[in-house]
């Protein structure tokens, strides 16, 4: 094809993963990727759907695409992704977009954009898929810092949380080969990667079938451990996880092998009982505490972080204040909090009127953030004193002479540059913290061996 790309990807590590894939696709056609928007032949925006405000910057966005293509007419704007799944044809009437593409259809971009280029009309590819996981497709890592790689080991999902988008847009759970996920995680390792992450819309959920075999099955902690034998001095994290389905058996493997992350983020969405039954989360208050207290026992050194969503459909004050007491009861090492944005055709559209007005969800959301603030500060200023084995990830923004990475219990860390780059792994002293931050120094690594569990968690 001969042509450059150029893609912009928005939303959560997922999208990240799947831009990657398009770009592989797409390269293994003869064309190229740029970073240079006014050199490309063809314009793809990878969207996110799960809230109102993702969608209204990628249709800034188009807008600013729309001056490009008045510039060049020939430039081919395609649109991929969730947004593309769930508006479809509507991108194309409104927006001067050449095509939209759904997550499962991007095997299609090669004939899709050949198609535009030779004066076709207009067109959407948004089928769903049972069987699609791209398991033997290479990402090509576009946008990545050459230390940490994301795979993606299942798509769709089966939970229909009632509030949640991403059943209609990336469709029914499915996962992915694990001998090609861990082909994939030994490629990155040749290729000098230091980290990846195990990507999933809920990865407790996976389970792989051999389909020459029925009975010869693969669950999340039989792939964990797989990925992490891969090489022991390979990081391992993992996102996300449903409280409903977490098993100990997941906890007893990250117990067991010290180069996966002490780290789990646990979205529980919202203190009440009452909220979560409506939500379809399908646990209660009561069993979602029973969680942590499991990890506390077996990972005791373990960061859990967390979702919240405000004012969720006919959400109390009283709804609200347990949020708030479960917040202090578990303390989070921080958290993602949102106020509620209803979706078009989720279920919580067709059966639950959006009643709490929006400045109560904003008090309410402003409330939660406080709290969360404190409670980081406080998680964080523990760490002051401690050393901790940092990956060094690349420069810090605010200053050439830093460095920034995280710990393994995925802190953000900002040190003095010293001697170190970017994938080296340093041990630093933390001096202060903010409530994101860790600010420390880099100190003599004491010496340890790949197979010393305290060197990896100090």
């Amino acid at each position: 094809m001969e042509q450059k790309i150029y893609i912009e990807t928005y939303g959560c590590q997922m999208n990240v993963n799947d831009s990657q894939v398009a770009a592989s696709i797409l390269v293994n056609e003869g064309c190229s990727i740029t970073e240079d928007i006014h050199q490309a032949d063809v314009i793809l925006v990878n969207t996110c759907s799960v809230r109102d405000n993702a969608e209204k910057r990628v249709l800034g966005r188009l807008e600013v695409f729309h001056q490009e293509k008045k510039k060049r007419p020939n430039v081919i704007v395609g649109v991929m992704g969730c947004m593309a799944q769930r508006l479809r044809e509507k991108l194309l009437e409104n927006n001067n977009v050449d095509f939209s593409i759904g997550p499962d259809s991007y095997r299609s971009l090669p004939s899709v954009i050949k198609h535009i280029s030779e004066g076709g009309e207009k067109l959407t590819e948004t089928t769903l898929s049972k069987v699609e996981t791209y398991a033997d497709i290479d990402p090509v890592r576009v946008d990545s810092n050459g230390v940490t790689a994301f795979i993606s080991i299942m798509r769709g999902c089966n939970n229909m949380c009632s509030y949640c988008i991403v059943p209609f847009t990336r469709g029914r759970e499915r996962s992915r080969d694990p001998k090609s996920i861990e082909r994939e995680a030994k490629q990155l390792v040749k290729e000098g990667f230091k980290e990846v992450t195990l990507l999933g819309q809920n990865v407790d959920s996976y389970l792989w079938t051999d389909p020459d075999n029925p009975t010869h099955t693969v669950n999340f902690a039989q792939l964990l451990e797989l990925v992490a034998l891969v090489n022991p001095k390979l990081r391992v994290r993992f996102q996300t996880s449903h409280p409903k389905d977490i098993r100990k058996g997941v906890l007893y493997t990250m117990a067991m092998y010290p180069n996966i992350c002490p780290h789990i983020h646990l979205p529980v969405q919202s203190g009440s009982s009452r909220m979560l039954e409506k939500m379809n989360r399908k646990y209660t208050r009561e069993e979602y505490l029973q969680k942590i207290q499991d990890i506390r026992e077996i990972l005791p050194d373990s960061a859990i972080t967390t979702d919240i969503i405000a004012g969720f459909c006919s959400e109390t004050d009283e709804d609200h204040k347990q949020t708030i007491s479960l917040l202090k009861e578990v303390q989070y090492d921080s958290a993602f909090m949102f106020q509620y944005s209803q979706r078009p055709d989720t279920l919580a559209a067709k059966r639950y009127p959006d009643d709490v007005p929006e400045e109560t969800k904003t008090a309410r959301l402003n409330e939660i953030i406080a709290l969360q603030n404190t409670i980081s500060l406080a998680a964080n200023k523990k760490c002051i004193g401690k050393t901790y084995e940092v990956l060094v990830e690349g420069t810090s923004k605010r200053s050439e002479n830093q460095m920034i990475g995280r710990t393994p219990q995925n802190k953000v860390c900002v040190f003095d540059k010293k001697d170190c780059a970017p994938g080296d792994f340093v041990h630093v002293k933390v001096l202060s913290a903010t409530s994101a931050t860790l600010m420390g120094e880099i100190v003599k690594p004491r010496k340890y061996t790949q197979y010393d569990k305290n060197a990896y968690r100090l």
